[in-house]
């Protein structure tokens, strides 16, 4: 058609088809491998992922996956690999097409050479061992092998998508070192529904371990949390009281809220990526609809008995923290309102006590003034009798007389001169 595409028109939508489930032949076993930088995953440099990878590739002579790629199939000799690149963790799948005389045989791990393993970029967040076969007519059989290779007491097992698998686990690590998962498959089951049901134990296994990451941070903050708790609890109870040093107080809140605030950026990634992970596991549990196999805990029972608690903990230390940081940042602001009216109090009455000097100083003002008036009239006074002293004798008068009278008119001119300057000044 005459009509531009949006750039992103064919990368949104081969993104709905990315991550495609395996097929796979029963009788088979799967070993799964996930792998994560033990700090700052999410930041990691992927190249060195992809360098991994070309490395496994390379000693069986397989093509190379595109430079961008986050997932990638590919047969290396007797087995099938899937490379998948994550967030946080890369995973390996090797897909054998056989069932293995010994179930849970560790020579299967044999497809991942050890030099190779010892070479990878980061630690192993956890494995698994899964065998898939088809489903014995009795029932019965099932149910002794489950009793074999897994714990009794974690032991979960349940019929899912509509009873085509029975699936088994006991999320226990076993001597060689992984997760064990068995799939018990009906006849007609087809190689991808399999796939599909090996795929989702694998994502359940990894969401379920990298999801439970958060809760010993969890652990590790609320006892720090313990500490700023119980001194914002006396900073925030001596509000109440008279504060002898408030500017203390506000910086001991101040630190508190710090430190919070600290704690909070630290653990935000953790923590959402806790619940994310929890989510979906839940969700990947939840599209298997799951059934009870004679009486056995389902995964989701399982989850909820042992993990959901784990998870109530992570998310209830997330909100304690940020519940102690808004509490430290109102007591803070409160304390600077009470420090503020305290001392515009204090600004008031020193304001009032300036108006009062204020007032004294111009009644001095207005007493030293009259002062002044009288000494400049003496001085004055002077002056005119030395003017008309001449004038005492033709006007037949004395000195006296002519001092006398001119006391009043001399003190008046100079009160008017005296009153004209001041008013000028107050304009």
């Amino acid at each position: 058609m005459p009509i531009e595409d949006h750039p992103l028109r064919y990368q949104l939508a081969n993104e709905l088809h990315a991550r495609p489930f395996p097929s796979v032949t029963c009788p088979g076993q799967a070993v799964y491998l996930a792998i994560k930088q033990p700090k700052e995953a999410a930041k990691r440099d992927r190249a060195v992922d992809r360098a991994h990878l070309l490395a496994l590739l390379d000693r069986f002579g397989a093509q190379h996956p595109s430079p961008d790629a986050t997932h990638f199939f590919a047969r290396l000799g007797r087995f099938h690999l899937k490379w998948e690149s994550h967030t946080e963790f890369v995973t390996y799948t090797a897909f054998l097409e056989n069932g293995a005389d010994r179930p849970f045989d560790p020579a299967a791990w044999e497809v991942f050479p050890e030099d190779w393993l010892a070479e990878a970029p980061g630690a192993r967040i956890t494995s698994a061992h899964i065998r898939y076969v088809e489903a014995p007519k009795d029932e019965a059989e099932i149910a002794e092998n489950l009793t074999e290779w897994f714990v009794p007491e974690s032991l979960t097992a349940a019929r899912v998508l509509d009873d085509s698998a029975i699936i088994a686990g006991d999320f226990r690590i076993d001597s060689a070192g992984h997760m064990r998962f068995a799939v018990f498959t009906k006849p007609d089951t087809g190689n991808r529904r399999i796939g599909r049901i090996v795929q989702r134990i694998c994502e359940i296994e990894t969401y379920k371990s990298m999801s439970m990451l958060g809760f010993p941070r969890a652990h590790e903050i609320s006892r720090r949390m313990g500490e700023i708790d119980a001194s914002l609890s006396t900073l925030v109870g001596d509000l109440t009281g008279d504060i002898r040093k408030p500017d203390e107080t506000l910086n001991d809140l101040l630190l508190a809220a710090a430190e919070l605030e600290k704690l909070q950026s630290e653990s935000a990634f953790r923590f959402g990526a806790t619940g994310a992970y929890e989510a979906l596991v839940n969700q990947r549990i939840k599209v298997l609809r799951e059934e009870r196999f004679e009486g056995r805990q389902t995964f989701g029972e399982f989850m909820m008995r042992r993990f959901d608690p784990a998870m109530r903990t992570v998310k209830s230390t997330e909100a304690r923290l940020g519940s102690m940081t808004d509490r430290a940042i109102r007591a803070g602001d409160l304390l600077r309102t009470r420090v503020d009216v305290d001392r515009s109090a204090q600004n008031q009455q020193l304001l009032e006590s300036m108006d009062a000097r204020s007032d004294l100083q111009l009644r001095l003002q207005k007493t030293v003034e009259g002062l002044s008036i009288v000494a400049i009239s003496y001085y004055a006074l002077n002056l005119v009798v030395y003017l008309l002293k001449p004038l005492a004798e033709p006007l037949g008068t004395t000195e006296t007389v002519l001092t006398a009278a001119a006391v009043l008119p001399v003190v008046f001119v100079v009160w008017l001169i005296v009153r004209s300057i001041r008013r000028s000044i107050e304009k």
